[in-house]
């Protein structure tokens, strides 16, 4: 039960039929991030104090609002099985380098973690091998193993696409996409990459530039991670997996003997071969606590009128970064007020809306997902075991993190060139005056690093919001405030303490965004047409195996 007077005033703001009316409305959005990102809440770990309070309070609310239950077994809730794993303090990490040992200091020189339900690491003195990007792409005719054998080995990836720092003229420009990131460039896929090739940890450089953010950012998780249950996990996850500052990176090349700008440069070849990192060894040893948990997706629905089978989803996810070390100010709570508190209100709010109006045609799906910090697991699980058929589900409508800036003259797109989605969102943009401008850093790979990911890789056309794609041309202050904004919450606030709500906020834009879908879900909702995946994009064949069954 949430007893603070935050709580108390967003949940009578939600069921308040004098307020239940659209458009939306900023204040709304405020008391319920505000709410949600509260100290009470604990920062909304999975598995924690605070995802009971969580879940409580948008049951709660969803129930306020008139929405029907659309989890698991007739309740609001979807059980969402996860492994949580914890490094045990005191651990021990270094590197061999010609009989010479180079201790690693965790979270400064390496973060690590396992995701395989194991008491003890211990690796001595493992090879390492650098695979460049760890690319396998045949239908770009790219093979960045060429068969080298991982086995008992830790390989040495680079973080992005083999085209990312590729210079004009150099046969790879292009390849992969150029800045705009493919799902190659995801530190997901090279981890999983590793596991089908048999290697027993995997290490990544990490350089900001390709990986779309700071060190602090791989070091948020402190050595916890989630997973999925899985029936074989040492067959689908390696015993090691995580990052290498890039001093320590730097240290170990050239000890090997070898120069790593060089072998970038070499890595951005098709006939680039993998290189054994000679007179260098990885050893680790460390504890793990690992124990099952069941969190829970939250999800709501409003029954299409006329074709309740068919589906118009809108998301965002519940989940923070809980409690950590405490900061400069002794704060200990990492909030995640506008990641992605704010998307959980705009999708309340959008709730709201419809159930003030007419019921659509079309069913609606009201969801927030647990464990996106985890690794988009909420998500991934509901893709697994969907509550609703995703062959027949028109679209997914992802918000996570909305700027809090005040009104914007346009409205920025992550993943530009996708879908039909993206030509109704200018439609709805120009309705109100606004313009889209695609994703500013299409390297920091965005697309594939919110839950929308999750329904999309199964052929459910998709659509993010996202404030970190580039600054919005902001009324007040234009594109460099927008930037300025990006830039310094990224660097000083992103998954940290700080990320807390505010009362200085402007949230008109956010509003803005936020009306932006409920306009096109209004469309969505009561029309009868099925937005597809452009030509060329990778999702528009799983989308067309299913056509039969959109009528």
């Amino acid at each position: 039960m949430i007893r603070t007077a935050a709580a108390a005033l967003a949940l009578s703001l939600l069921a308040s039929s004098a307020l239940a009316q659209a458009p939306i409305d900023p204040q709304r959005l405020s008391e319920i991030t505000r709410t949600l990102a509260s100290d009470a809440f604990e920062g909304r770990a999975p598995g924690t104090p605070g995802e009971e309070k969580t879940v409580d309070y948008l049951v709660r609310a969803f129930k306020a609002l008139g929405l029907e239950p659309a989890g698991d077994k007739g309740r609001f809730t979807q059980d969402v099985p996860l492994v949580r794993f914890q490094m045990k303090d005191g651990g021990r990490f270094a590197f061999d380098l010609k009989g010479q040992a180079r201790p690693l200091e965790r979270n400064r020189d390496i973060a690590a973690s396992t995701q395989r339900p194991v008491d003890q690491v211990t690796i001595d003195k493992a090879p390492l091998v650098f695979v460049g990007y760890g690319v396998t792409a045949p239908e770009r005719g790219w093979d960045d193993f060429k068969g080298v054998d991982l086995k008992g080995k830790i390989a040495v990836f680079l973080i992005n696409d083999p085209d990312f720092e590729a210079q004009a003229g150099e046969p790879v420009a292009g390849k992969f996409g150029g800045q705009a990131a493919t799902y190659y460039a995801r530190w997901t896929y090279k981890y999983e990459e590793a596991a089908r090739r048999g290697a027993l940890g995997a290490l990544i450089v990490h350089e900001a530039p390709g990986a779309g953010y700071g060190w602090s950012t791989v070091i948020a998780s402190n050595g916890e991670g989630f997973d999925i249950v899985r029936a074989d996990p040492a067959k689908e996850k390696v015993l090691l997996q995580g990052w290498l500052s890039g001093e320590a990176s730097r240290e170990l090349f050239a000890a090997a003997g070898q120069d790593f700008e060089a072998l970038k440069t070499a890595a951005r070849r098709a006939d680039f071969q993998p290189v054994a990192l000679e007179g260098a060894s990885f050893s680790a040893s460390y504890g793990v606590e690992h124990a099952q948990i069941v969190s829970r997706n939250v999800i709501g629905k409003i029954t299409g009128a006329k074709r309740p089978a068919e589906s118009v989803m809108f998301a965002a996810h519940w989940d923070a970064y809980g409690v950590g070390a405490p900061d400069a100010q002794g704060r200990t709570v990492r909030p995640g007020a506008l990641d992605d508190a704010i998307g959980v209100a705009g999708t309340v709010e959008i709730a709201r809306a419809f159930k003030a109006g007419p019921p659509p045609e079309r069913t609606l799906v009201f969801a927030a997902w647990t464990a996106e910090e985890r690794g988009l697991l909420g998500s991934e699980y509901y893709g697994v075991h969907p509550t609703t058929p995703l062959e027949t589900m028109v679209a997914n409508l992802t918000m996570d993190v909305l700027q809090p800036n005040g009104a914007a003259r346009d409205v920025v797109l992550i993943g530009a060139g996708q879908n039909g989605l993206e030509d109704m969102l200018a439609t709805a943009a120009a309705a109100q005056g606004r313009t889209v401008t695609p994703d500013a850093h299409p390297e920091r790979a965005l697309f594939y690093r919110a839950d929308h990911f999750s329904l999309a890789r199964r052929g459910v056309p998709v659509l993010l919001l996202m404030g970190l794609g580039g600054g919005a041309d902001l009324v007040n202050g234009g594109r460099e405030a927008g930037d300025r904004w990006v830039s310094g919450y990224t660097a000083d606030c992103y998954h940290k303490t700080c990320d807390a709500w505010s009362a200085d906020w402007d949230l008109t834009g956010a509003a803005q965004d936020v009306a932006l879908f409920y306009e096109m879900g209004k469309v969505l909702a009561n029309g009868r047409d099925w937005p597809n995946w452009k030509d060329g994009s990778e999702f528009r064949p799983l989308r067309d195996a299913s056509a039969a069954q959109r009528r």
